[in-house]
């Protein structure tokens, strides 16, 4: 009997079917030591036409049960990990089919419920944990005078026609919780492709290798720098230091991870690199490293920029509402010299 025939039996009898069929199959598979890929496809094949129809305590049950699996089917582990925090902490917590695009993905999404639970991951990425530091880090906001300037203001109130010099400072300040919100945001928009000036629009909307083909052969290096920030979801500045190391090993791993041919990949590579193929030794020294770097491995370090780019856009962010935080307390501070004056 198909998965689809399991189905359609929860489907046609009560709802009490579709509960017990859902725990059922993933207490099954739980029972494997080492599942197929088919196995895994059809455990996702039978239990995610089921999600909407289970309830709350079938989710519970069914994510703490995959976040000690070790081959926990990706597409269900990702559809749990967006419920509310108080199902799919355990697989924040544990799941190893998480990655760490996912991980930063689920925190623009869910802010600082999720960002905990992820916080207590065993080697959780020192990038992913800064990211929480930041978001867990209270804005200093200030609603009224410090009590010392309460004291030293003068007894005779002002006349409504010119309001307190400090009225101007509160109202810039950002909300309590309002830097939160600004890093999930700077996140959620980071995850996307970013957009860039008109001089170079008729590439970005080509497919990934039309665009890095064409860019690197106007022999612009800004243009090209900025086509793979585009194709590969990173910033600028990190597309920048791919491209202008000393060797291409860095573009070889962003070629790969793009998963082109060999003969495309090489055609962008001498484009951009063409100082290091002198001769047909070293064409094929490319072809031979580009042949044995693994495909995920490649995938993985587009990742890891992809996690630093996040990171330092936090960063950024962080510092800026510090130094705004300092400005209005030296504003503060004037304000009270003053008053006492």
């Amino acid at each position: 009997m198909s998965s689809s025939d399991f189905r359609q039996i929860a489907i046609r009898t009560e709802a009490g079917k579709a509960e017990r069929l859902f725990r059922a199959a993933v207490s099954a598979f739980c029972c494997l030591t080492r599942p197929s890929r088919r196995e895994i496809a059809q455990l996702e094949d039978l239990t995610l036409p089921l999600f909407d129809d289970v309830s709350v305590e079938s989710r519970r049950y069914v994510a703490a049960a995959l976040s000690e699996c070790e081959y926990a089917p990706t597409a269900l582990v990702r559809r749990l990990a967006e419920e509310p925090v108080e199902i799919a902490a355990p697989l924040l917590t544990r799941s190893k089919a998480l990655s760490d695009i996912d991980l930063i993905a689920l925190i623009g999404r869910h802010g600082l419920p999720h960002a905990r639970a992820i916080a207590r991951r065993k080697q959780l990425n020192p990038t992913i944990a800064d990211l929480i530091r930041v978001l867990e880090k209270p804005t200093l906001v200030r609603t009224k005078p410090p009590e010392t300037v309460a004291k030293l203001q003068p007894a005779k109130p002002k006349p409504a026609a010119k309001p307190e010099p400090t009225a101007t400072v509160e109202q810039t300040r950002p909300a309590p919780g309002e830097a939160a919100d600004n890093a999930r945001r700077r996140l959620r928009s980071m995850m996307r492709p970013a957009e860039d000036g008109a001089a170079i629009n008729r590439f970005l909307g080509q497919p990934a290798f039309v665009k890095l083909r064409e860019t690197a052969l106007t022999g612009n290096a800004a243009f090209f720098q900025t086509a793979l920030a585009d194709t590969l979801e990173i910033d600028f500045a990190t597309a920048r230091s791919v491209t202008e190391q000393s060797s291409y090993a860095g573009l070889l791993a962003a070629l790969r991870a793009l998963d082109l041919s060999e003969d495309r990949a090489f055609l962008i590579a001498v484009a951009v690199y063409p100082g290091e193929f002198p001769h047909p030794q070293a064409i094929r020294l490319f072809l031979d490293r580009y042949r044995l770097l693994h495909h995920e491995a490649a995938q993985e370090k587009v990742r890891a920029w992809k996690a630093e780019t996040l990171a330092r856009a936090i960063r950024s962010k962080a510092s800026s509402t510090a130094d705004a935080e300092r400005e209005a307390s030296n504003s503060d501070s004037a304000t009270a010299s003053l008053k006492a004056s």
